[in-house]
C-alpha cells in the first residue's frame, strides 16, 4: 500500500509479517509455572502416552486376535454340530449329541424343527465380537444365521438354519472371547498409579532444595536473614546453595568493612572536633566564635547522618512488625514537632523487618514533607503480594526532571523545595536505602494533593 508523503511524493509501506500459529505458545500458557509441575508432566505425559500406545496395541492386536482365535474355535464346534445333525435321523443319535456337546464342548444346544429364524436381529452389545463371530460363521458354515450377544450375561445365543429347522446353540461367554482382558488393564493402570505416586514422592525430595533456595535468596533480598538454610539435595543443587552461602557472606563482609572503616574515620575526626569545641569555648562568645561553633555542629550533624547512611542498621535483627503502629508512632511524632499529618491505614500491615531502621526511613520522608508543605498524609494499603505507603503533601513540589536526582547522597535543591541549614542531603537517600533493603523501593511522584508524593513498595 503506497501512501502520500508531506512533500506529494508517494511511499511504499513495507508489507507486515502476518503473525504466525505457534501450538507451542498456545500450549504455554496452559502450562504450569513452577519447576515441580513442570517435572511431573516431563514425569507422567511420557507414562501415560506409554499406557495408551501399550492399551492400544493390546485391544487392537492380542485381545483380537485370541477373540478371533476362540471365536474361530467355537464356530468350527458348531459347523460340526450342525454336519452331524444333517447326518443324523435317530432322536436317540441326537440326544447324545447334545449331551456330548454339554459334556465336552460346555455348550448348551437345541434341535428345534420346524422353526425359523428370528425376524429382527437385536442391537450388537460387543462390536468386536459381533464382527468376530458373523465373520467365522460366513466363512465356515455358510448358512443363514442370528445372534445375540445381549440378552444373556454369560452366554451368547448362535442359530443356525439346518435341515427342517433351526440349530440353537448356547456357548459359555468366555469360550467365544477373551473376557479376562480387563485384569491386564487394571494390573497395568495399578502399576502406573504406584510408579507415578513413587515418582512424586522422590521429585518432592528433589524439589524441596530448590525451593528452600528461592526463598533463602528472596529473604536475602527483602532484608531477612534465613540463618537455618544449609546447601541439601543434590550435588548440583549443593554448589549452587553453598555459592549463595558464599555470595551472602562476601557481601556481608564488604557491608561489615564498610561500616567499620566509616566507623574508625567517625572516630578519627570527632578528635579535632572535640579540641575544636574546646579551643572554641576558650574564646567566649565572640561573633566569631559563635560562627565558628555554628559549623562545628553542622559538621557534626552531617558526620552522624553519614555514619548512619554508611551503616544502614544491619546490624539490627529482623522481626514481625505491625506497620499500622509504626506509622501512627511516626505520625505522633511529627505532630509533636509541629506538623499536621492525617493517618489511613486499611488491611493487615504486619510484615517482618528492622523496626528502627525502617522508621529512620519513614520517618525522614514524613519531616521532608512537613518541613515544605503545610498539610500531610500517610496512607498505608495491603495488596496481594505487596503492601505500599503513601507520603503526600500539599507543598510546592520537586521539578519532574529532579525526581530521581533527590535520591542522590549530598544532593541539594536550590529551588522549589531548598533545604535548610541543617540539612545534609542524605534524608531521601537513607530512605531509599533502608526500602531496598527490605526489597523494595521508593519512588516520587505528583500528589493529588497538589505537592509530592512518596510511595514506598515493600513485597509481602
Amino acid at each position: 500500500m503506497s501512501v502520500e508523503s508531506m512533500d506529494g511524493n508517494s511511499r511504499q509501506e513495507p508489507a507486515r509479517e502476518p503473525r504466525r500459529f505457534s501450538p507451542f505458545a498456545f500450549l504455554k500458557r496452559f502450562m504450569p509455572r513452577g519447576l515441580y509441575g513442570r517435572s511431573l508432566i516431563i514425569i507422567v505425559a511420557p507414562m501415560i502416552l506409554l499406557q495408551l500406545v501399550v492399551t492400544y496395541v493390546f485391544l487392537e492386536r492380542h485381545w483380537r486376535m485370541v477373540t478371533e482365535k476362540l471365536s474361530a474355535s467355537v464356530v468350527a464346534d458348531i459347523s460340526l454340530l450342525a454336519r452331524q445333525y444333517d447326518i443324523l435321523d435317530d432322536n436317540d443319535e441326537l440326544q447324545l449329541l447334545t449331551e456330548a456337546a454339554w459334556q465336552e464342548l460346555d455348550m448348551s444346544i437345541a434341535f428345534r424343527p420346524g422353526e425359523n429364524l428370528p425376524e429382527t436381529q437385536p442391537e450388537p452389545g460387543n462390536f468386536l465380537l459381533d464382527e468376530s463371530l458373523r465373520a467365522e460363521i460366513e466363512s465356515r458354515i455358510g448358512r443363514p444365521y442370528w445372534i445375540d450377544t445381549t440378552s444373556y450375561s454369560e452366554y451368547v445365543d448362535i442359530r443356525i438354519e439346518v435341515r427342517d429347522g433351526v440349530l440353537r446353540v448356547l456357548p459359555l461367554r468366555s469360550r467365544v472371547y477373551a473376557t479376562n482382558s480387563h485384569i491386564f488393564l487394571v494390573w497395568m493402570a495399578g502399576a502406573s498409579l504406584v510408579l507415578i505416586a513413587v515418582a512424586v514422592l522422590f521429585l518432592r525430595n528433589q524439589i524441596r532444595p530448590i525451593q528452600r533456595l528461592a526463598y533463602a535468596a528472596e529473604s536475602f533480598g527483602k532484608g531477612r536473614d534465613v540463618p537455618d538454610f544449609k546447601p541439601q539435595g543434590a550435588s548440583e543443587m549443593r554448589r549452587a546453595a553453598a555459592a549463595f552461602l558464599d555470595m551472602r557472606a562476601r557481601i556481608q563482609r564488604q557491608i561489615d568493612q564498610r561500616t567499620a572503616m566509616l566507623a574508625g574515620v567517625s572516630h578519627d575526626l570527632r578528635t579535632p572536633l572535640t579540641r575544636f569545641k574546646l579551643q572554641l569555648a576558650m574564646l567566649g562568645d565572640t561573633p566569631e566564635a559563635l560562627e565558628l561553633k555554628a559549623d562545628v555542629r553542622e559538621m557534626e550533624r552531617m558526620l552522624e547522618a553519614y555514619l548512619a547512611f554508611a551503616k544502614g542498621d544491619q546490624d539490627e535483627p529482623g522481626r514481625v512488625v505491625d506497620l499500622a503502629h509504626l506509622i501512627n508512632e511516626v505520625g505522633l511524632d511529627a505532630e509533636r514537632n509541629g506538623g499536621n499529618v492525617l493517618i489511613d491505614t486499611e488491611g493487615d500491615l504486619r510484615l517482618p523487618m528492622r523496626r528502627q531502621a525502617f522508621k529512620r526511613c519513614l520517618t525522614n520522608l514524613v519531616e521532608n514533607a512537613c518541613k515544605y508543605a503545610g498539610n500531610v498524609t500517610i496512607t498505608a494499603r495491603r495488596h496481594p503480594h505487596l503492601i505500599t505507603i503513601w507520603v503526600d503533601d500539599d507543598g510546592r513540589g520537586i521539578p519532574p526532571e529532579k525526581l530521581e536526582d533527590v535520591f542522590r547522597p549530598f544532593y541539594r535543591l536550590d529551588e522549589a523545595r531548598n533545604l535548610d541549614e541543617g540539612g545534609t542531603g542524605l534524608g531521601l537517600a537513607i530512605a531509599r536505602d533502608v526500602a531496598r533493603s527490605h526489597g523494595g523501593d521508593i519512588e516520587l511522584m505528583e500528589s493529588p494533593m497538589g505537592g509530592l508524593r512518596a510511595q514506598i513498595n515493600l513485597p509481602v
